[in-house]
């Protein structure tokens, strides 16, 4: 049976199981294990914290999440991608309010991530340092 996202531990099996579907997407995993490297310990700890605090109202994520994204090699159809992998992982692990707030928060964040790579690209000179 499955449950809603309650707590830091269904965040993090939320966070792990998508990161690990991720890490072996024909279309995603190149980008991401080409960025985060070695570093993947540190990457989904701040994943647990940024979804910790959008999704359960503790406060433990402090930082911009755009920046470091700006300039990553990515369009429309990668976020697309990304947000059929991570639907799909809520969709196979959870059910309840806290799971659809999830899948909106996720695509509203794709879609201005989205613009905004496109602008910097457009816009160059403009790109943040």
């Amino acid at each position: 049976m499955k449950n809603d996202i309650l707590n830091i531990d269904d965040v993090k099996l939320l966070v792990n199981t998508f990161y690990d579907k991720v890490r072996k997407d024909d279309m995603l995993a190149d980008i991401f294990n080409n960025i985060i490297q070695d570093r993947w310990p540190v990457h989904l700890e701040k994943m647990y914290t940024f979804w910790q605090t959008v999704l359960l109202d503790e406060h433990t994520y402090y930082g911009s999440p755009f920046p470091p994204h700006a300039k990553l090699p990515v369009d429309k159809t990668h976020f697309e991608r990304w947000l059929d992998l991570f639907f799909s992982t809520i969709d196979e692990l959870f059910t309840g309010e806290k799971a659809e707030e999830a899948k909106w928060r996720a695509n509203k964040m794709a879609e201005m991530f989205n613009y905004k790579i496109n602008y910097y690209k457009e816009n160059p000179n403009k790109l943040l340092s």
